[in-house]
């Protein structure tokens, strides 16, 4: 049986036939032994895919080889203390700033070290505020490309800073964590960092939690990195157990393969306060892995507790010592299958992170993708690198023409959204969203100001209360590295609204002919750009400054004008 610190419910109601038939499927294939012996050809005959599969196993062993270099990463943690840095400021985003994300607000950094804060934004308000005690900050720039363009940009301006305090050796305040031979390691090696962590190149991004990229911020935060693989191995020991039904990440990634089959492809995840932020992680792991060539789960977190479950809900609600989510009592009462995590503390977060790459990759197999490739994540990324192109040229972005004006904010629309609306007013695209759809509110902006986050929430809840869909929320650019591929390549059930304001202040980018500002809003364009050629139904809504209460007087006129 699987092992009872880890223990699992699974309560399919609806789901019950195609749960099964997933779990025999599994156990006919002997997929736990294929799994974990990196038997190649059972992800598939295609020597192509193969290719990209072997070389994106290596999360399999991530705890087996950090393991040995835990006396490294304490000792680099003692010599940050030693040495009296006050902050550690994480550059990176997606996978290399998710996971210590996570640890860093479920765990928190010990009191005997320095405050630790992750910059995984390109907003000028963000920058500025990670780097407001740079002379005495450590920067671990964390990039598995080694080319990654925020954290680039974000480091440039770190260094700026540094050298203008007067910081001759400014390379010694900083740590990179990348593969071996990128940009990033020949300019680590160059400018002499304090520390360079190479990480095994077969673990891909959103796989490696339990690799350098997890670890090195977790030890310099002063956790117990002991702890958090160990319980990663006895979740790996659980997890090797053949019978399907009885291992904790086979019968996870079983449930939610079984969800899209038949519809239930909304993953709502319950979680409670202490844990709310590993949903970003479990978020970008499950959107990026499953949403490609019109497949995907919709990982749903932070959902208003009000919001109700239709027919097209999976739900997993995570408990944690005694702490239960908000909302668990609706799943005894309802028909919603779910299945209920029991975590034995928190420094557990290993056995998670380890517990839901195995489910993802297994429901990947079940769905017949390939959950370790991102084909349409480049799309955005190429359209940003465009629209910077011109303005290198201009000096000005190429932006869409407003299809409405609200309150002095432009709003334009997707051909897509606008042959939906037929003779309906543009600012009454949210009445797009139609049974099985699922919103999403897409928002360059601050992400650590509780105003806007309010704002922002409210805005959801109405749109959940007033068509009974799905929502989901995200700052930009970072779910450009998380839920960006499922919204292009996913199945076409989605309604986005990407929101932009300018600031009162911008910083420019070093070296560059452009500001962070001008940086995240053509990352914004470019994202409206590409969504709009996968014939998505997307509306843009650029505010002309950043007013929590022109925001909030504009959605509620978009909320108003959805269909009763």
């Amino acid at each position: 049986m699987a092992s009872p610190s880890y223990a699992f419910r699974v309560a399919p109601h609806a789901l019950a036939a195609p749960f099964h038939a997933a779990c025999a499927r599994l156990d006919s294939h002997r997929f736990a032994r294929a799994l974990w012996s990196r038997q190649i050809d059972v992800w598939s005959s295609d020597p192509a895919v193969q290719r990209i599969v072997s070389a994106r196993l290596g999360w399999l062993r991530a705890a087996e080889f950090v393991t040995p270099q835990v006396v490294r990463l304490r000792a680099c943690a003692d010599a940050v203390r030693r040495d009296g840095f006050t902050d550690i400021v994480l550059l990176g985003m997606g996978g290399s700033s998710l996971a210590p994300d996570v640890l860093r607000q479920v765990c928190g950094p010990s009191p005997a070290a320095p405050r630790f804060h992750v910059l995984d934004s390109i907003d000028p308000d963000a920058v500025r505020a990670a780097m407001a005690r740079a002379g005495t900050t450590l920067f671990v720039l964390a990039s598995k490309s080694g080319s990654t363009i925020e954290p680039t940009a974000a480091a440039a301006e770190a260094k700026r800073r540094l050298v203008a305090e007067g910081h001759r050796n400014w390379g010694t305040r900083f740590v990179a964590i990348t593969d071996e031979d990128t940009a990033l390691h020949r300019r680590a090696v160059a400018d002499g960092f304090r520390e360079i962590f190479l990480n095994p190149a077969d673990i891909g991004g959103r796989y490696s939690a339990l690799s350098f990229f997890g670890m090195v911020p977790a030890a310099l935060m002063g956790l117990d990195v002991d702890a958090l693989l160990a319980g990663a191995r006895q979740m790996d020991r659980a997890c090797r157990i053949e019978r399907v039904e009885e291992n904790p990440g086979l019968a996870l990634g079983a449930l939610m393969a079984a969800g899209a089959e038949v519809g239930r492809d909304k993953l709502t995840i319950l979680l409670p306060p202490r844990l709310q932020s590993l949903g970003l992680w479990i978020e970008q792991l499950v959107a990026e892995s499953t949403g490609k060539h019109g497949k995907g789960i919709v990982p749903v977190v932070g959902e208003p507790p009000e919001a109700a479950f239709g027919q097209d809900r999976l739900v997993v609600a995570c408990s944690v010592d005694s702490e239960d989510p908000p909302g668990i009592d609706r799943l005894a009462g309802g028909d919603a299958p779910h299945l209920r995590l029991q975590i034995p503390n928190v420094a557990a977060l290993g056995a998670e992170f380890l517990r839901w790459e195995i489910a993802t990759a297994t429901s990947g197999w079940l769905m017949g993708i390939n959950p370790f490739d991102e084909p349409n994540v480049q799309q955005a990324k190429d359209a940003t690198r465009a629209l910077l192109d011109v303005y290198r040229h201009e000096r000005r972005l190429r932006a869409p023409e407003p299809h409405a004006s609200l309150n002095g904010a432009r709003l334009s629309l997707s051909e897509t959204a606008l042959a939906g609306l037929g003779s309906e007013p543009a600012p009454a695209f949210l009445r797009l969203l139609r049974p099985n759809d699922y919103f999403g509110l897409l928002a360059y902006l601050p992400s650590d100001d509780p105003d806007w986050e309010d704002a922002l929430h409210a805005f959801r809840a109405a749109v959940a209360t007033k068509t009974g869909c799905a929502t989901t929320s995200g700052y930009g650019p970072r779910y450009l590295h998380s839920t960006g591929q499922l919204h292009k390549g996913g199945p076409n059930h989605g309604v986005f609204l990407i929101v932009t304001a300018e600031p009162q202040e911008d910083l420019a980018v070093p070296d560059e002919p452009y500001s962070f500002a001008v940086l995240e809003t053509a990352q914004a364009l470019g994202d409206f750009q590409s969504l709009s050629r996968e014939r998505r139904r997307v509306a843009l809504l650029r505010l002309p400054r950043r007013s929590v209460s022109l925001f909030g007087e504009i959605a509620g006129a978009l909320v108003s004008l959805i269909a009763r």
